[in-house]
This record gives C-alpha cells, structure tokens and sequence, in this order.
C-alpha cells in the first residue's frame, strides 16, 4: 500500500453512502477514489429511466445535493411534475424540473444504445465530478419486495408506500442474468483499501455485492477491508434497514451488520454511542473503531473520513509486521 495515496475503492448507496463518498473525495487525490454505486433501486417513471442512488452520489460529490432532503438537486422547481398530477398522471416519486434533464440525457444515451457505465461518467463529468463513479453492472438489477399486499418495487415501498408495509421476503431480480462491469471488478482488484459505507447492507451494499464476480472478487482481495455501520444506538440514521435487516434473519445491533459481511470484512467502525458492543465484535475476529459516525455537516463527513483510512492503514501496517 502507498502511504501517500493508497487507491480506496467505496462501495456505496443511499444518502448515508453519499456523505461518506463527500468525506473521502473532500481528502482524496484526483483519480485516488472510485465509487461503486447501487443500481437496483433504478426504475422507469414517465418513460424516463431514474437511477436515484447514482444521481445522489453525483450531485453530493458536485456539491449541488438538496441537503435538507438528502437527495435531487438543491434550488429545484416542480412545475412539470405538478402539470402530470393535473393531467392524470402518479406523481409520487418526485422528479424535480432540473433533475429531469439528468433523467432526460440518460433516457436518450440508453436508447441509443450507450452503456450505462458510459452515461453515468458522462454525467458526473458534466457535474465536474473528480471521483469516478462506477456501476456495478449495466444490466437491469431491481430489489423487490413482498408485503401483504403483494410485490412492489424499492421505490414503491420506499416512496409511495413510506416504508410501512410488513415486509415478508425481499428479492434481487436479474442477479442471474447480471454481469459484472469491468470498471468495478478492476476497481476493487486495484484496491489497497475497500470500504463499505454506512449504507443499508441489504438493499444498497447486498445488490453490489451479489453480482456474480463482484462478491467473490471484494473477498478475495488482499486490500484492508473495513465496514462502517449504517447504525447508532441499535437504529439507522435514516431508511428502513432495521426492518429489513430483521425481516432477513439478521439483528439490528452491528453484530447483526457484522453478520452481513461475514468472511468479507476486517474491520468495522462503529458509533460511540455502540461502544458496548466492541467487545463483541472483537471476538469475531474484527478490529474495531469507535468514534461518532453521524455525519450532518461536511466537517464532520471530512473527520470520519480521515479517521476511517487512519484505521485502515493502521490494519495494514499491522499486517505487515505480522508477515
């Protein structure tokens, strides 16, 4: 590993996701970061296909992210969306006027049959992005979810549902059929750290991961591998993964996080207000850091940040020695 700038692969989704990809581009290197974001909450609305995930680590890393909702541009209008509710048309995920062009631009390069690893540089590049950000795969991949009232997309359940319904099973459609693009498989190849970020390890980390090839290479890799939990205080910050986590046989504690990561990880980071659960940790075999890992303002995304790769190089260093 370089001690000047070792290259740092994040795996990443959500706004948890986003904000730690703000930290560590904030310190970064150009062309030191690279970001593999989560697909499978895409989904087509008014014809226009939406990558919400990707589009959020986008305008975040632009600096043009509405902080107050945590996603969708900042300064944003609604006029096109209100003319489509008057026309009859759902509105519930909403698409804001100047977010709509990103979904524009995408729609086209799609049809014409550009790779959507290719649409989604060119868009960051169009934002000024530095960091690369990189899909998984560019074949279609969409979490589902069964309630009691039948199946429903992520953003049906996430949005228009408000995450209420009992969830009953959660499925990855077109794993199979998925192929692992050659950016992310060379991105955690080339690796000296990878990091998972304080993302929903069921619906943001676990698609990334279940792309046949991806999974395998993330645990094959000699990199320092160091997860930080999406919890605190046995609660996410934000989303549904403690109702998700349960509803996959997993306990919303961070051992519950650790047991998501089994044979993948090194290291975990952990939230102060966790520290009674180090221990525990530890005899899993797991370094452990705790520090406070709620991040609300770019001081703090930027702290974490350092402290996390502090963390990492420290797990390399002892490594080394060890050998």
């Amino acid at each position: 590993m370089s001690s000047l700038y070792p290259r740092i692969t994040l795996l990443a989704g959500g706004v948890g996701g986003a904000k730690l990809a703000l930290g560590l581009a904030t310190i970064c290197e150009p062309g030191q970061l690279s970001i593999i974001g989560n697909v499978a909450d895409d989904q087509e609305f008014h014809g226009l296909w939406v990558s919400p995930d990707i589009d959020t680590l986008t305008y975040t890393l632009a600096g043009q992210i509405d902080t107050e909702k945590g996603w969708g541009l900042a300064d944003e209008s609604n006029r096109v969306l209100d003319n489509l509710k008057r026309l009859g048309c759902d509105s519930w995920m909403y698409l804001g006027d100047r977010d709509l062009a990103t979904h524009i631009l995408r729609t086209q390069l799609r049809q014409q049959g550009v790779r959507p690893s290719i649409i989604a540089q060119r868009i960051a590049e169009s934002f000024r992005v530095h960091s690369n950000i990189i899909l998984p795969t560019d074949d279609r991949l969409q979490t589902r979810i069964r309630t009691p009232q039948g199946w429903l997309s992520f953003q049906e359940y996430f949005v228009r549902e408000q995450c209420q319904p009992e969830i009953l099973e959660i499925q990855l459609e077109g794993r199979e059929r998925a192929k692992a693009t050659p950016e992310a498989l060379a991105a955690i190849r080339e690796a000296d750290i990878l990091i998972i970020a304080p993302s929903n390890p069921i619906v943001s980390i676990g698609p990334i991961l279940a792309v046949p090839g991806l999974g395998q290479a993330f645990a094959l890799s000699n990199a320092v591998k160091v997860a930080v939990s999406p919890l605190i205080g046995g609660a996410a910050v934000k989303g549904p993964a403690a109702h998700m986590l349960r509803a996959c046989g997993y306990s919303c504690t961070n051992l519950g996080i650790a047991d998501c990561y089994t044979d993948l990880i090194d290291g975990m980071v952990i939230d102060h207000q966790d520290q009674s659960e180090a221990e525990a940790l530890k005899q899993l075999g797991l370094n452990v850091m705790v520090t406070q890992t709620l991040m609300q303002h770019t001081a703090e995304k930027v702290r974490l940040a350092r402290e996390l790769l502090r963390f990492a190089q420290d797990q390399a260093t002892a490594e080394k020695l060890a050998c």
